[in-house]
């Protein structure tokens, strides 16, 4: 996710590098690569000049302050525009002060509406709210089963009458059931065509005056670029809508989109879908996406993925277990497994500051080095995973879980002496510990990621991300473990 666009604004900052301050004359090419960026992106070209003359007029307004360089001071007015341009704040979902909340999904074929309304529910789930999914899209065919297919997997029911029935009624008829059986939420999944066409815009509207929804959000794909921003641009004018959701964010898109739908539409992006299982959307923050552009990482998002994962009482017995040298190959293969359900781990090093220099090589190094570990301790018995100490004394046992797992004794060996080297290390750590860093990252076999060793990038060094991101992130992490 704006890897390129990450990139190329990087070249723009070190057009400062060993200027006193910044001025008319040397702004000039840094403003110059921050175009080209944007335009590169797909950033709508009205939404650039304006972004480039506030960054401007504010760069150039800007006083000195002592011991930041223009390199660092430049990045934080960037970050501060990016943040304005795609809506200072997040947004959340309009809730009724009687219930059942209504919310209708629209958009058009292809753009992921259907799973992104099922993502929806499982996220209003987690937020103990109780959902019912309205299957009113009678067109395309088997679009009511895959939502039938979603909602038993997510355990969220869905109220549909077949694909004869007229979807306005069936909206209607979905409002009044969830009010029979008493939930809080309904979600109504409408018909999307491959275009905007007078029918859809004509049904849309007769759904939404049927039902009074509480909130209207159009599901729009990234990959479209600025034609996202035009798409919602067009559906408020003829329908009225209340926000977006941004999906596929997560594949080869440019991040034109993400920057452009509020500047353009007037509404706000409310959530983002960032992979294709259910669990992957994720509350849009503007100021999060805009450290992630800049490089900054997302550690408010990383945390709050653990703290979904985690549960606080594992979390003490774990840094029991540390604190006493009892951490073993069990409890390293939970924190793995942990890790996974958090997503993939090029994603997580990705959000935090500086890992998107990481290549997508390196990280798929660090994923084959992490799945040899994992070999290698699920070939060896339960006893040996309970007592590394075992192996230590025995090469009889290394060679035999060298064999079963098809990796060579030195392998085992040094995952061995790692291993247990790292025990030592985090006891002697005892409470100071780390809340946050993966045990054995950087300790087992190649684990230390490629290029983890590498220098803050330059402007940087020193630099908690503007916002005050890292004073929030410290106090988020009390309690939060030793994933």
């Amino acid at each position: 996710m704006f890897d390129a666009l990450a990139e190329r604004l990087d070249d723009a900052w070190k057009k400062l590098r060993g200027q006193d301050k910044i001025s008319a004359s040397n702004i000039q090419a840094a403003l110059q690569d921050v175009r080209r960026a944007l335009l590169s992106a797909d950033v709508n070209l009205q939404v650039v000049k304006g972004f480039i003359a506030e960054v401007e007029t504010k760069a150039l307004g800007a006083e000195v302050i002592t011991g930041v360089n223009p390199g660092q001071q430049f990045i934080k007015i960037v970050y501060d525009e990016l943040v304005q341009l795609m809506g200072e704040s997040n947004v959340p979902l309009a809730l009724a002060s009687q219930p059942p909340t209504v919310i209708l999904m629209a958009g058009l074929q292809g753009t992921g509406k259907t799973t992104a309304t099922a993502k929806l529910a499982l996220y209003l789930r987690k937020e103990k709210r109780t959902v019912l999914m309205v299957a009113t899209d009678v067109y395309r065919p088997a679009a009511i089963d895959q939502l039938k297919t979603l909602g038993e997997q997510i355990d969220v029911p869905v109220f549909e009458l077949g694909t004869e029935a007229n979807p306005v009624d069936i909206a209607r008829q979905g409002v009044a059931r969830a009010k029979e059986l008493g939930l809080d939420t309904v979600l109504i999944d409408t018909a999307g065509r491959l275009q905007i066409d007078p029918e859809m815009m004509a049904e849309l509207a007769q759904i939404k005056a049927a039902v009074q929804p509480d909130d209207t959000l159009l599901v729009v794909d990234a990959m479209t670029g600025q034609e996202a921003a035009n798409l919602t641009h067009t559906f408020h004018e003829e329908i009225g809508i209340t926000g977006a959701i941004l999906t596929k964010l997560d594949g080869d898109t440019r991040g034109g989109a993400a920057l452009s739908v509020r500047q353009i539409s007037g509404q706000p992006i409310k959530f983002i879908g960032v992979g294709e299982k259910v669990e992957a959307l994720q509350p849009f923050y503007p100021d999060r996406m805009a450290s992630r552009i800049l490089n900054m990482g997302d550690v408010l998002t990383l945390v709050e993925k653990a703290q979904e994962a985690i549960d606080i009482g594992d979390v003490e017995a774990m840094q029991a277990k540390i604190m006493e040298a009892r951490f073993d190959f069990d409890d390293f293969l939970k924190q793995t497994r942990l890790m996974k359900n958090m997503g993939s781990l090029g994603g997580l090093l990705k959000m935090i500051p500086g890992m998107n220099k990481l290549s997508n090589l390196d990280i798929e190094k660090g994923e084959k080095e992490l799945k040899r570990t994992e070999a290698m301790i699920n070939s060896m018995t339960v006893e040996e995973r309970k007592n590394p100490d075992l192996l230590a004394k025995s090469p009889g046992r290394r060679r035999r879980i060298a064999k079963g797992s098809g990796h060579s004794e030195s392998d085992v060996s040094k995952l061995v002496t790692n291993f247990t080297r790292m025990r030592s290390m985090m006891q002697q750590m005892g409470q100071g510990m780390p809340g946050m860093g993966m045990p054995g990252m950087g300790g087992l076999p190649g684990m230390g990621m490629p290029g983890m060793g590498r220098p803050t990038p330059p402007g940087f060094r020193g630099y908690s991300g503007p916002g005050g991101a890292g004073k929030k992130a410290k106090k988020k992490k009390k309690g939060f473990g030793t994933l």
